[in-house]
């Protein structure tokens, strides 16, 4: 076959000759993003190589999503994926090398040969469950299956393209200009609460893939997407022409609440016997579909994946509505195994507001008698309709969180039992999502989310000491230690002893600037202020108790502060015009010295801590990149898939945050390598969005999860690996 290059204006004119040692020998097919061409290895293997068209190569998002792509498609290479060979998604040109796999995709097959037969309906169900388990049990969310995105190999289904994105070409939005999926095979989820996609939103399109494969059109359809959204959340499926035997599994499938819907385990053993196909079958030998496999493994993990896509779209349906409760489901599940009898054992639980549950976790180090435990802050969170994710901090062996609901309430460390849960008074118009408890002067404060009041609790009781009306502050409540910073909107401050509520000191700091406060759990307050056009940013060290300013300094461009360091450094961030992470700064003030550190790539970062020498940056990407501020350079870059995450904590040696499907992660911050996950929390919830994702608390080597369903939970810190 020829070089693929050509002199021309078509759109072969753009494609390279090589990818890497790998040359490219001819095209497979494209799409939005890139060409996948097929090529050999030295040893003469096949492969399909994805080269990404040059105008994306030089976009920095699209390289950071790209990287993110191949990260998730190394993750879960195995049997039923196509394995990655190689890939460089920093080159000139991105590039990312798998199996080439022969076999028509699922789409193709269909659109020449008609749907398949009910035989080999099931057998692709089958084998798309097991893909699944074992793409969640590496912990990735694909978020875009489709019949596209299926091939039918001799051996089975593969499931491919994990994370490639189309930022400009996509017709439906998300609030921050980011579609997640293909609206025919999207779950309601990835519509109403993009943040909180799971393993479940899989299940769903997998549903909708199948109905795709047994009729040659989908559950939902209609030339608009806005319309196939609206019908993906309201309506109920058209499975006119599914096998009869397959419908009540793909109706359970294809409920609207994530919670409803079986897992991939489940499914596989709800698959009707599916016998090998008959010979003078319309199917073709690349198109073969493994026949039924059981299995009884545990529950998925998942790791964000973001995707952008759109497809063609078919005729329009008409409306309609339906939901099948978490009970028919599990009926029908429980049907199924009895029918079939197949073996091994399953369960389903809930937590009650103030139960305890031991987590499945390795055994804790020697001596330790401590075992995990899980419960939950609202007392009717499993059934409130809400989302409810608890905020906490942590103090003397007790945790004290807030949530939806709840002003405050205290957790013993230890064991999990609510010691006592302080309801919230009916929430003003206009009241933001609720922030951690703080501990000040000895007790518990409690800001109410509309920011009006402030309350300090008895940490044993959690009757009220006292309480301020801070109106007047427009939620400028900040705390330092045993001092509350209250800053009117002329900038003047006025400081509160937080055990007596008696009035410290009151005055316009210098300058008279208008500062955010931050403070770092010892030394000073940091009063910080940029100047209008951010050009330059005033920091002004204060004595909390005193009021006396320690010192004062002014540098260039719009800083923020992020965390300090020895010899008592601060780290502050530079942002650019767009909001994005440019530099890190290092300012020194006994010497006076600053040192500023620019980033190759600005980064839009969603968090950012600071630990001894060393800066961490988490991107709304996933890219988690660790930069030594003495050396100037980045020791590592890891991506996580978590594309929203909370703030990141830092410990010993380890970095913590939590994702949006209340998993909490740890990384090693000398490797950059992820030590552990726990098992996605997803909200039970049906309504509402999560403002902010609750950060996890680090104390006495264990390490506290908030998940948006109002769980609270603990994992032991010293082994990230046995997180479950």
């Amino acid at each position: 076959m020829p070089p693929l290059r050509s002199a021309g204006t078509g759109p072969e004119a753009d494609d390279p000759e090589q990818a890497g040692q790998y040359r490219l020998e001819g095209r497979l097919g494209s799409g939005g993003m890139g060409v996948v061409h097929l090529a050999r290895s030295a040893s003469g293997l096949r492969l399909a190589v994805k080269v990404v068209h040059a105008e994306y190569a030089a976009d920095p998002e699209f390289r950071a999503r790209f990287r993110q792509e191949v990260a998730a498609a190394r993750r879960v290479s195995g049997a039923f994926t196509a394995p990655v060979v190689d890939a460089d998604p920093d080159g000139e040109r991105p590039w990312m090398a798998t199996l080439y796999i022969p076999g028509p995709t699922l789409s193709e097959r269909v659109k020449r040969n008609g749907p398949l037969s009910p035989d080999e309906v099931r057998r692709l169900t089958a084998g798309l469950a097991e893909a699944l388990r074992d793409i969640h049990r590496a912990g990735v969310v694909h978020r875009d299956l489709k019949p596209s995105n299926v091939l039918l190999a001799e051996d089975g289904p593969k499931v491919i393209d994990f994370g490639i994105s189309r930022p400009y070409d996509s017709e439906l939005r998300t609030e921050t200009g980011k579609l997640i999926g293909t609206p025919p095979f999207m779950a309601p989820e990835q519509f109403q609460r993009p943040r909180e996609v799971g393993p479940a939103a899989d299940v769903f399109a997998l549903a909708s893939l199948l109905v795709h494969a047994a009729t040659g059109r989908g559950p939902f359809e209609s030339e608009s997407p806005y319309i196939v959204a609206y019908q993906v959340v309201h309506d109920e499926p058209d499975l006119t022409g599914v096998p009869e035997d397959l419908v009540p599994l793909i109706r359970a499938c294809l409920a609207k609440e994530p919670a409803d819907r079986p897992t991939p385990d489940v499914i596989m053993g709800m698959v009707p016997f599916a016998p090998s196909s008959p010979s003078g079958s319309s199917s073709t030998s690349s198109s073969a579909l493994p026949a039924q496999r059981v299995s009884s493994a545990g529950p998925p993990e998942s790791l964000d994946s973001a995707r952008i896509a759109d497809e063609p779209h078919g005729t329009p349906s008409g409306p309609r509505r339906s939901r099948l409760p978490r009970a028919r489901w599990l009926a029908v599940a429980a049907a199924a195994v009895v029918a079939l009898g197949v073996g091994g054992t399953w369960a389903v639980h809930q937590v009650d507001g103030l139960g305890r549950q031991p987590l499945q976790t390795r055994p804790n180090p020697a001596g330790s008698a401590w075992q995990p435990w899980e419960t939950s802050v609202p007392a009717d969170a499993a059934g409130s309709g809400e989302v409810r994710a608890g905020f906490c901090t942590y103090a003397s062996g007790a945790l004290y969180c807030s949530a939806r609901g709840v002003h405050a309430a205290r957790i013993d460390a230890a064991d999990g039992k609510v010691a006592w849960r302080r309801a919230a008074t009916a929430q003003r118009p206009g009241g933001g999502a609720p922030s951690a408890p703080f501990v000040s002067g000895g007790l518990i404060h409690a800001l109410s989310p509309d920011k009006r009041e402030l309350s300090a609790l008895d940490p044993a009781t959690g009757e009220p000491r006292w309480t301020r009306d801070v109106s007047a502050f427009g939620g400028r409540v900040y705390h330092a230690g045993d001092t509350v910073l209250l800053v009117a909107a002329d900038g003047t401050v006025t400081a509160v002893d937080g055990g007596t509520n008696r009035q410290l000191w009151r005055h316009a700091l210098p300058g008279g600037i208008k500062p955010v406060f931050s403070f770092y759990g010892s030394g000073p307050a940091y009063a910080v202020a940029a100047a209008p056009d951010g050009r330059r940013t005033t920091v002004v060290a204060i004595d909390a108790v005193r009021g006396s300013t320690l010192w004062q300094w002014t540098g260039d461009g719009n800083l923020a502060t992020v965390g300090t360091g020895p010899q008592d450094a601060l780290y502050l961030t530079e942002s650019d015009s767009h909001t994005r992470v440019s530099a890190v700064v290092r300012y020194a003030p006994g010497i006076g010295r600053e040192r500023r550190v620019p980033l190759s790539t600005p980064l839009e970062a969603t968090s950012v801590v600071a630990k001894g020498d060393s800066v961490y940056l988490l991107s709304s990407d996933g890219g988690l990149t660790a930069l030594n501020t003495n050396r100037s350079v980045a020791d590592w870059r890891l991506e996580t898939s978590v594309a929203n995450a909370s703030a990141l904590v830092a410990g010993e040696r380890r970095l913590y945050f939590s994702a949006a499907d209340g998993r909490l992660l740890a990384v090693d911050t000398a490797q950059g390598t992820l030590l552990g996950q726990t098992s996605p929390r997803l909200a039970r919830a049906g309504r509402g969005l999560l403002e902010l994702l609750p950060a996890p608390v680090v104390a006495d080597g264990k390490v506290f999860g908030a998940a948006p369903d109002g769980t609270v939970f603990a994992v032991n810190g010293l082994n990230p690996a046995g997180w479950r």
